[in-house]
């Protein structure tokens, strides 16, 4: 969950909680099941499967954070992705204001941060779920958190708060400082790829199966707030205090997610090597890429989440464009349209946590893109700034309820020592379809649709209000395949929980 990454409009990682913006966004999430036809009978026998070799930690009624395990994590990673977001946001005023002003190549240098964020969840996403696997999740939280406290702390150096010995003014040339934060965010990222699966599998130790999409909403509750209240402390802690200050925070948020995960006391965590197995690398990667190909519903989700992304796209490029063309709101009024979106997800992930049991998961998450297409076909036709802000609303809203239902979904149907590889499938491909979404929907609108203006039963349609129009079109569709792939999976969760156990 707590990552450097820049926490632009976007899919939320597979293994976190989710993130809330504007844009669809998608937890990883899925169930398992047998190759062939997903009726009731096969999908429970698939989960009794997956819940047998599941720990059954432990809930303590009438506790709003679940039990002691999840509320110190919880708590530990709402810091920190807190400490992430100034940081973030501090890393992009540095850039554009001190280290590269004045400069032509001021856009490119904020872009290469956007770019260390992103590279190692392609590079080293893909192959990092094998370790993860292998290892105690709990343990290779507290490395990954003490690694990244370190060698951010380290980039404190270069912001010239300590005077270096052996240099021109006792600070980093601007190239040398520029490659300094590129070279901490690409390995603040690496380590997060490690990270983050490992903490979606402890979730899966320490929180009973009814009580996992209420973590998934606590957890998009800290994000949403983390979002709306980062960037507005971001901006005046580096105008008063400098960049070192941001910095520090983040550090000192690992540390806090560091102590945190050391205090809590998890089961045994399931490893994919049994007790003297030699590894191998590739014999485990490809026993989780069968895995993940012989599951009808996890390829339904793929599908599903690749379908949605392509749609959500345009919201990630174009949001700005649509609010300042269509809308005929000035720029001064865009950034309220995602604030409205960041409360809506606030209140989606409490409502989603409260009645998603009761929904049925599967039939949440289903839903929840439905009303998104809706959402995105009616604002497309909106010409009108303030009805917009009620529909921004409600996509932050049902937003939030897919992120709440996608993790559940995971946790319930993969076994504990694939859940690793699970996400080292999942993550890369939905990536993938963000960038591929985000890049056509501008290059439709730049190129493609550029200068269209048609009149058809009495509306008039331009490039920017006809690629809303497809991308709800899109992500309606990516409803119906979830809707067909999910089919029977509430009913036999159902069936597995109200199973007793011996």
């Amino acid at each position: 969950m707590n990552s450097t990454t820049t926490r632009n409009p976007s899919p939320a990682n597979p293994s976190e909680y989710g993130q809330p913006s504007p844009s669809i966004e998608l937890a990883n999430g899925g169930i398992a099941a047998e190759t062939g036809a997903m009726d009731g009978q096969i999908a429970a026998e698939a989960i009794a499967t997956v819940a047998s070799s599941q720990a059954t930690p432990t809930k303590r009624k009438g506790n709003p954070l679940i039990n002691r395990n999840f509320a110190l994590l919880w708590s530990g990673q709402a810091i920190s992705i807190l400490g992430d977001m100034v940081f973030t946001t501090t890393l992009v005023i540095w850039i554009a204001t001190q280290l590269a002003r004045g400069q032509s190549w001021a856009p490119l240098a904020v872009t290469g941060v956007l770019l260390a964020a992103s590279v190692p969840a392609f590079l080293v996403g893909p192959f990092a779920g094998v370790f993860v696997d292998r290892m105690d999740k709990r343990r290779m939280m507290l490395r990954m958190d003490g690694f990244r406290a370190l060698i951010v702390g380290a980039l404190i150096l270069a912001t010239g708060a300590v005077a270096l010995p052996f240099l021109p003014g006792g600070r980093l040339p601007i190239l040398w400082t520029l490659g300094a934060i590129y070279a901490v965010v690409t390995l603040v990222n690496i380590a997060d790829q490690f990270f983050r699966p490992a903490m979606m599998a402890l979730i899966g130790d320490i929180v009973q199966p009814d009580a996992r999409a209420r973590a998934m909403g606590l957890g998009q509750v800290s994000i949403s707030l983390s979002l709306i209240i980062g960037p507005a402390l971001a901006a005046p802690l580096f105008v008063v205090f400098g960049a070192q200050w941001a910095l520090l925070i983040d550090m000192l948020s690992f540390v806090v997610s560091f102590l945190t995960i050391l205090a809590i006391r998890a089961p045994k965590a399931a490893t994919s090597l049994a007790e003297g197995e030699q590894a191998n690398f590739l014999r485990e990667f490809g026993a989780g890429l069968r895995f993940y190909a012989h599951s009808r519903v996890l390829m339904t989700l793929l599908v599903t989440v690749i379908i949605a992304v392509l749609g959500a796209g345009a919201l990630n490029t174009l949001d700005v464009f649509f609010a300042t063309g269509n809308l005929h709101a000035s720029v001064s009024l865009y950034g309220l349209l995602g604030a409205l979106s960041g409360v809506g997800a606030i209140v989606g992930a409490i409502l989603a946590s409260v009645f998603a049991q009761r929904i049925g998961v599967a039939r949440l998450l289903w839903g929840s893109l439905l009303a998104l297409g809706v959402l995105f076909i009616v604002v497309s036709r909106m010409t009108n700034y303030v009805p917009a802000l009620v529909i921004f609303a409600l996509v932050g809203v049902f937003n939030a309820s897919l992120n709440v239902a996608a993790g559940p979904l995971m946790l319930q149907a993969t076994p504990r020592e694939l859940l690793g590889r699970v996400n080292s499938v999942f993550s890369p491909a939905m990536n993938a379809g963000i960038l591929l979404g985000t890049a056509l929907a501008g290059y439709l609108d730049g190129v493609t649709l550029h200068g269209l203006h048609v009149v058809a039963l009495g509306m008039a349609f331009g490039p920017v209000d006809t690629i809303y129009g497809a991308s709800g079109i899109l992500i309606a569709l990516s409803a119906i395949v979830a809707a067909m792939g999910l089919r029977g999976v509430d009913r036999a969760a159902r069936a597995q929980a109200n199973t007793p156990t011996a």
